[in-house]
């Protein structure tokens, strides 16, 4: 903000009242309650994964060295349905709070070739619905998808990468999203082997790949329809 050395209350206000001046800013709205509820449970769930992925891989690793002892073999598998159990609860929790809002939208996110159950309901927790984008162009920027170019002169000029500024829980999910869509969606398979042909690197295709796969979510959103892949206007309109 203009380098300023100056670092005080004063110094600072001038400087937000000549933003709020100069940038046009939108109302901030906060969450509602059922939203706020949503993303607390799918954090909690990002925990419990972690913890259900370390118990089993302790059991595992236990039974390889063998001599496992009895009393640790019991708790270890107490502790694993324990957690189980709270994962399924949760799920179904989650489950209910997003239809009660969104379950149409829910149908037609699961259209789409892709993407399932579980992947449809955390798009529609962690995007709240699609309500706050007005273009894809802005939910690509909030999933950390957008392309970073790195170039000055003539000699220096940096490797493209995606900004990764963003919601790093959505962009995960839609890489891991992206393998499938390869096989069962025609529009992803197709850029896949049109980025493929030209020698890029796997990992380039698959960013691509999500992004098609996220465009064609916020198509689905606002327009309303379900995915037809015939219908490609819907699937490239932003």
């Amino acid at each position: 903000m203009k380098l300023s050395k100056i670092k005080t209350d004063k110094s600072y206000s001038k400087l937000i009242c000549d933003y709020a001046q100069h940038v046009e800013l939108k109302l901030w709205q906060g969450n509602s309650k059922d939203e706020i509820d949503c993303l607390q449970i799918v954090r909690t769930l990002s925990l419990y994964t972690k913890q259900s992925t370390m118990l089993k891989n302790k059991l595992h690793g236990e039974s390889i060295l063998g001599n496992l002892c009895e009393a640790v073999l019991k708790s270890l598998k107490r502790s694993l349905k324990h957690i189980q159990k709270e994962i399924k609860s949760l799920e179904d929790k989650l489950l209910i709070l997003v239809k009660q809002r969104h379950q149409d939208l829910l149908i037609r996110l699961k259209s789409i070739p892709g993407i399932g159950p579980k992947t449809g309901i955390m798009l529609i927790v962690l995007t709240g619905g699609f309500d706050r984008f007005s273009s894809a162009s802005e939910l690509f920027s909030y999933a950390g998808l957008t392309p970073v170019i790195r170039k000055s002169g003539t000699s220096s000029k940096g490797r493209p990468r995606i900004s990764k500024i963003g919601n790093q829980k959505l962009r995960n999910l839609l890489f891991m999203c992206s393998f499938n869509a390869c096989k069962y969606n025609k529009a992803c398979r197709e850029i896949h082997e049109r980025i493929a042909a030209k020698g890029k690197s796997k990992k380039l295709v698959l960013i691509a790949v999500c992004n098609k796969l996220l465009k064609q979510a916020f198509a689905i959103a606002k327009s309303g329809l379900t995915y037809d892949d015939s219908y490609r206007s819907v699937l490239v309109r932003n």
